[in-house]
């Protein structure tokens, strides 16, 4: 890394928690005081992501837009390699959608309040009645309207390649009775892998593949429609981010778990 680079990122890290806390604020006072819409309110976290790209020198790409309608309701599924994904899908998307995380983010003072109050979705990823409550409220939030993104590898990838999809992505769809949507990250990981501090310059590409319909399927078919899902998502990727085998991807278990 050069020493300008180094500089930008230096500088990124610095920065990201404090236009974090920021933008927080902004969309709070933006709810409760302006009492303006969830959508409106978007504007604030799409300005945040966009500022961390730009500030670590990323450039994005976003392909396929064609394929989906904005005025549908969609779980968005995508691979998982590295913390830009997050930062590029909420600055460089521009449809309404809402993120699906963890209950425990919702917990933090500030950020956890705006995320209730612009419309996140609030996930227990522990086994059990609560999780499968979690996963039911959730699913009635996304047929009631709102658009989702969801990781279902359920964490980022170490390697940059594609890692086994949990079916807790595919429940949700099939609870939900709404089309999800396979998308790919390409070049996130070189920009900033997981474990790393200091993010790359580079170009990510943010690619959109074909609605998947999951109407008139049910929690038996969700072993098939996550292998379909895997194949959808491992098509819009380069090969650096394949898998080194080809045997299957896809977990085993009815995962609840659907967040990074």
């Amino acid at each position: 890394m050069s020493p300008l680079q180094t500089l930008r990122g230096l500088i990124t890290l610095c920065l990201a928690p404090i236009l974090t806390f920021l933008v927080s604020l902004l969309a709070l006072i933006d709810m409760f005081w302006l009492r303006r819409s969830e959508w409106k309110a978007q504007q604030f976290p799409r300005w945040w992501g966009k500022t961390i790209c730009r500030l670590a020198g990323v450039r994005v790409r976003v392909e396929g837009l064609e394929h989906i309608d904005p005025k549908q309701t969609y779980i968005f599924a995508a691979n998982h390699a590295s913390q830009f994904d997050i930062f590029v899908f909420q600055g460089y998307f521009p449809y309404d959608f809402r993120w699906i995380a963890k209950k425990e983010l919702f917990q933090l003072p500030v950020f956890g309040r705006a995320m209730h109050r612009v419309g996140y979705i609030a996930i227990d990823r522990s086994h059990g009645r609560q999780a499968l409550k979690s996963l039911d409220n959730a699913a009635s939030q996304i047929a009631a309207g709102k658009s989702v993104l969801i990781f279902p590898e359920g964490t980022r990838s170490t390697d940059g390649r594609l890692q086994a999809f949990k079916t807790g992505a595919i429940l949700l769809a099939i609870k939900a009775g709404v089309p999800i949507v396979p998308i790919g990250f390409n070049g996130s990981h070189e920009v900033l892998p997981k474990g790393k501090l200091l993010a790359h310059s580079g170009e990510i590409v943010l690619r959109i593949g074909t609605p998947i319909p999951t109407k008139g399927f049910t929690t038996k078919d969700k072993q098939q429609l996550t292998v379909k899902l895997y194949q959808a998502v491992a098509d819009l990727l380069e090969a650096r981010h394949l898998p080194d085998t080809e045997q299957e991807q896809t977990g085993d278990t009815a995962s609840q778990e659907t967040g990074a």
